[in-house]
């Protein structure tokens, strides 16, 4: 082990430096990690990376579903549930379906289990790339939320195909009353775990005497704990974390404080950050192992390269047929909410970019590497390396053909224009007005049990009147300080209720007021 150390090391400080340039080139930086990847992979003596089958979900997938539930907006995820819905389990399973019967048509030997066991590897398209390329172009909240939400769901049905699949191809039978019952199990089960270990959570940061450190520690442990308990009763690991995840993510303010969410926020930012890199590092450093056991099994790797090609064209047009699909239902049976309607051609354009949006990356990786080497008999376990060659395949040509373009097409057709940015400069200009207004609400109403010759309670009164951000360098007095922090929780709390009772208030942005005032909190108690 130590002897890899440095290389490892070595690799984090690639990631890094690659995510650098990326941000300088305005490229997604997954793009040019795998890349790096396989350039890296050709390069002699370096050590093998090799990671266990078996412990390739629990190392990776808990702490990234983990934090993106925790960055999501639960709102506008049960404003579009019906979108995100059909995006997340029927356009993924429409999604397998088309590859388990293209590869059985195609390639010589392979089953259909063996197909729908490729499609769920394949079938669901990776958030951290469609959110790396979303930093250089603005699109409306309402895409935003729909991609977002259906990256968190589609993992896990996904991963639910790919479980039954990975049992068909081992027992060579599916009988579909047991698989029934299991499916419903392994939903029911995974949300009411992750529902009910996130309230014990809750109470344990409520109860105990943590602080900042042991709240941020706790919150690395949740997501494997989750995982853990749910795979252990054989329900699904993935939803008792997402579910989990959103359980904690909206209750945020009750149990953790200001300085643990600030910390806490930058800590698992740069963790995610590393864990995304060293996966898509992975992608292109495993491949030419991948090609040369597909050597090893006799496949010749210009025609793994047509079947790798195949099933990215398939699962393109699968995901495009999908868009239009979902514009069509909407327009028959919910008219008033599809979008663009006003602008009809840059309507029927939208389901387009929907469906260029299917980059794939780390959870198909993830369950690719998941195959087991042998199946229970002891035999090895079949097309392992040709089903790896075509995921790799399908991650590259997705990141390198629709990463790359989709700024461009997003740009050059003008659907959005500047209604992203208008949307956020208004919600942030609305909320702003409303939380200054509540501001001097409070703070006169405190005024009245102060003594009014207070200069900072009346200067604070004329920040906020004013709009005045410079900060007050003048030392507050202790009840003066416990007053302004008073007004930081009131503030908190309008907040919050503003985000439940306001359907047009975008989460992200109570998000951000709400940092600012914590970080604010944080200001105030260092004086």
């Amino acid at each position: 082990m130590h002897e890899q150390l440095p290389f490892m090391l070595a690799l984090v400080a690639a990631i890094v430096l690659i995510e650098m340039l990326a941000t300088k080139l305005r490229i997604a930086y997954p793009v040019l990690l795998v890349v790096a990847g396989l350039l890296i992979s050709f390069v002699p003596g370096l050590p093998k990376v090799q990671v266990d089958p078996n412990m390739i979900f629990f190392i990776f997938l808990p702490p990234l579903l983990f934090e993106a539930s925790w960055s999501i907006s639960f709102k506008e995820m049960k404003k579009w549930w019906r979108i995100i819905g059909s995006f997340a389990f029927l356009v993924v399973l429409f999604s397998a379906l088309a590859v388990a019967v293209l590869t059985n048509y195609l390639i010589p030997g392979f089953t259909l289990a063996l197909g729908f066991l490729l499609g769920g590897i394949v079938s669901p398209p990776d958030a951290v790339s469609t959110g790396a390329i979303m930093k250089f172009v603005k699109i409306p909240k309402s895409t935003a939320a729909v991609l977002e939400g259906e990256s968190l769901l589609n993992d896990a049905s996904s991963l639910i195909i790919f479980r039954f699949a990975l049992v068909a191809v081992g027992t060579g039978q599916f009988i579909l009353q047991d698989a029934l019952l299991s499916f419903s199990w392994m939903i029911v089960g995974g949300i009411g775990i992750g529902l009910l270990f996130g309230w014990l959570f809750i109470q344990a940061h409520k109860r105990l005497p943590t602080d900042t450190s042991s709240d941020i520690v706790f919150t690395f442990i949740e997501p494997y704990f989750l995982y853990w308990i749910a795979e252990q009763v054989h329900s699904s690991g993935v939803l008792a974390v997402v579910s989990g995840g959103l359980f904690l993510s909206v209750r945020r303010l009750t149990f953790l404080t200001s300085a643990s969410r600030i910390r806490g926020y930058s800590v698992w930012e740069a963790m995610i950050f590393v864990l995304n890199g060293i996966v898509f590092m992975l992608i292109g450093l495993e491949l030419p192992e991948v090609i040369a056991g597909l050597r090893a099994d006799g496949i010749p790797l210009t025609q793994a390269i047509i079947y790798g090609v195949a099933v990215t064209g398939i699962l393109i047009v699968a995901r495009i047929i999908s868009s239009y699909s979902a514009m069509v239902a909407t327009l028959i049976f919910r008219p008033n909410v599809a979008p663009l309607r006003n602008n009809r051609r840059r309507m029927w354009r939208l389901p387009l970019l929907l469906g260029w949006t299917g980059m794939r990356g780390v959870v198909s990786l993830a369950a690719a590497l998941a195959i087991p080497l042998t199946l229970k008999s002891g035999e090895a376990f079949p097309h392992r390396n040709l089903i790896l060659f075509i995921t790799f395949t399908v991650i590259l040509l997705t990141l390198l053909i629709q990463g790359l373009t989709l700024p461009y097409i997003i740009e050059r057709s003008h659907i959005f224009d500047q209604a992203a940015e208008m949307e956020d400069e208004e919600a942030k200009h609305r909320v702003k007005k409303q939380l200054i207004s509540e501001t001097v609400r409070l703070l006169k109403a405190r005024q009245e049990g102060m003594a009014e010759e207070d200069v900072h309670l009346q200067r604070m009164i004329a920040q906020w009147e004013h709009k005045i951000n410079n900060p007050e360098q003048v030392k507050m007095s202790e009840s003066t300080k416990l007053a302004y922090l008073e007004l930081l929780e009131g503030q908190r709390l309008f907040l919050s209720d503003l985000n439940r009772n306001d359907a047009e208030v975008h989460d992200e942005v109570i998000r951000l007021h709400i940092y600012q005032i914590d970080l604010e909190e944080e200001r105030v108690r260092l004086l």
